[in-house]
């Protein structure tokens, strides 16, 4: 017999393995990533929930500063800072703990959880007078710029320590 005419062929080899359908171990990792990732997303959705009424109080914190360079009232930007930063302590602290103080205790409260005792010093102390003096009065005694940094401060700390 003539090796030319036997009825051979090539060597086939067989098809590369398809990624699809995936194995097993792959799906489990990608139903871990997304769990992951849905706890990931819904994490900062909260924190942002969380901190939105900071943000808000920061802007209104800004409005009132721009209309006090318009009107020059202190005792207007005073009784404006003194119901936004009462409004916002609120939002993050019991009732029952935040709304009756008054006085020293308030400022006490309000340096809870700052680096430094900013309501201690002049600027935040005079939060309590300056909304209740007369519009009309001399206002030398009073920092503006201390009062607001020291507001700017505690609105932008995270009460309790949370984040």
């Amino acid at each position: 017999m003539d090796p030319s005419q036997l009825p051979l062929r090539d060597l086939h080899l067989p098809d590369a393995i398809g990624w699809w359908p995936l194995a097993p171990g792959w799906w489990v990792l990608i139903a871990l990533l997304s769990i992951g990732l849905g706890r990931l997303l819904q994490r900062a959705w909260r924190q942002r929930k969380f901190n939105a009424p900071r943000r808000y109080a920061l802007r209104e914190l800004e409005r009132a500063e721009a209309e006090y360079l318009k009107h020059g009232s202190a005792v207007t930007l005073g009784r404006q800072v003194s119901e936004l930063l009462r409004r916002t302590m609120l939002a993050y602290a019991p009732r029952h703990e935040v709304a009756g103080l008054t006085g020293e205790s308030w400022l006490k409260w309000l340096d809870q959880d700052l680096p430094v005792p900013y309501f201690h010093t002049e600027g935040g102390r005079s939060l309590l007078q300056l909304p209740y003096r007369d519009p009309d009065g001399q206002f030398g005694d009073v920092d503006i710029n201390a009062m607001l940094s020291a507001v700017r401060m505690r609105l932008s700390t995270p009460v309790g320590g949370r984040r």
